[in-house]
């Protein structure tokens, strides 16, 4: 009896203590739920503040959505008592309060600055940038015209480089005989005679920023906007100077001003105004080269016509015969000619023929090869474009120096 009783202590006593090892073992292997229970805190604790960030930038987002817009306009003066005058942008003129949390140093008469749309305090002062309508006509990658793809214009290539590219290369030159170097060229005559490609050529060959505008482009609906795109034109063309400005087309805004018109009238006078200002006004145009182009020259305002504007006023004639075989040769010099095309006949008969008419026909010539079967462009292809093109064509424009040479106008010169 005493033995089973030592033995059955005994293997109570080793029981006991192998399940006590075995229960320290497993708190040792396992984490406790007490650990389990901070690691899970920790994680719903970053959790909220992650959902948090999300919340208040849900927040944001709807209160852009739902706040009212701000108005662009453009200080005038401060007033003694804090106030600003203001030019909105939708016209009129403000008297506006200040925020305390806006930079007073950087309010200055010109910059730009937001307005409250419901009380019209200023909010903030906006940066200065560059209107985007005006950067646009900076032309980035310049065209691969070149002078050599102008036939027939050599005593005009001559006179527009000494005007536009020898003051912009050499401006010591003029310096040095104390003289100003001119300041534009007003390049006029018919319809497809190579004024724009002139332009293009200049464009070109010149290191100069280019900035090319069609006059038509500075009408617009409200009053004063044509004027400010010419002033800003302008001031872009100083801050990027050597700069040339190419207005083509200049007679859509710089017609004969008259006493009566429409209020639309009177607005494209407003821009005209601007522009002769900006051209021999009180700021120099320093390193800026104006180049016009038009084929109304008997339509434009005499003040855009005197010395200090456009100090060259260059005729682009209707090529003569010299000039047409000249620009037949640039424009079949990658045509598959046959030999019995003769581009001195060619010339001969196609008098009074403009250099855009050349070009079409050169077209037209080829086009009638490709028609008949042919990779190669034979006498009879240009004999047939000639016709189709210089007597079948409605030109209107074939008159253009003779019915400025009778004192005509344009417009009548069409029914000669």
């Amino acid at each position: 009896m005493f033995i089973v009783s030592r033995t059955a202590t005994f293997s109570f006593g080793y029981d006991k203590m192998e399940y006590e090892s075995n229960a320290n073992g497993s708190r040792d292997a396992e984490p406790s739920y007490i650990d389990i229970l901070s690691a899970d805190a920790t994680t719903l604790r970053e959790l909220i503040l992650k959902y948090k960030e999300e919340l208040e930038y849900y927040k944001s987002q709807v209160e852009k959505l739902l706040a009212p817009p701000l108005v662009e306009a453009t200080l005038i003066d401060l007033l003694p008592d804090g106030r600003a005058l203001v030019k909105s942008s939708s016209g009129p003129v403000l008297i506006v309060h200040v925020l305390d949390t806006v930079d007073k140093s950087k309010l200055k008469p010109g910059v730009s600055v937001a307005l409250n749309q419901r009380g019209s305090a200023i909010v903030e002062v906006l940066p200065q940038i560059e209107d985007p309508q005006v950067r646009v006509f900076e032309i980035v990658e310049k065209p691969n015209v070149t002078y050599d793809d102008i036939g027939g214009l050599e005593e005009q290539i001559e006179e527009l480089r000494e005007v536009i590219e020898l003051p912009l290369k050499y401006p010591h030159i003029f310096r040095l005989m104390g003289v100003e170097p001119p300041k534009g060229v007003l390049l006029y005559g018919p319809p497809g005679c190579g004024k724009t490609l002139l332009a293009k050529a200049v464009a070109h060959e010149s290191n100069a920023t280019f900035i090319r505008l069609v006059a038509s482009e500075l009408a617009q609906k409200y009053i004063g906007e044509g004027a400010r795109l010419v002033k800003e034109i302008f001031s872009l063309a100083r801050k990027k100077a050597p700069a040339i400005i190419l207005i083509d087309e200049i007679d859509a805004i710089a017609a004969r001003r008259l006493d009566v018109g429409t209020s639309g009238e009177r607005e494209i006078h407003r821009t005209l105004t601007q522009l002769l200002a900006e051209l021999d006004g009180f700021d120099s145009l320093d390193n800026v080269k104006v180049i016009a182009t038009t084929n109304r020259i008997d339509v434009l305002d005499p003040a855009l016509l005197r010395p200090g504007r456009f100090d060259k006023i260059i005729e682009i004639p209707l090529p003569d015969l010299r000039g047409r075989y000249e620009i037949f040769k640039i424009h079949t010099r990658k045509m598959p000619l046959a030999k019995d095309v003769d581009l001195y006949e060619l010339a001969k008969i196609t008098k009074g023929a403009t250099g855009a008419d050349i070009k079409i026909i050169c077209t037209e010539a080829a086009i009638h090869a490709i028609k008949d079967g042919r990779y190669i462009v034979e006498m009879k292809d240009f004999m047939y474009a000639i016709d189709k093109v210089l007597k079948k064509r409605f030109r209107p424009y074939a008159n253009y120096g003779f019915a400025l040479n009778q004192g005509m106008t344009v417009n009548n010169q069409y029914h000669v």
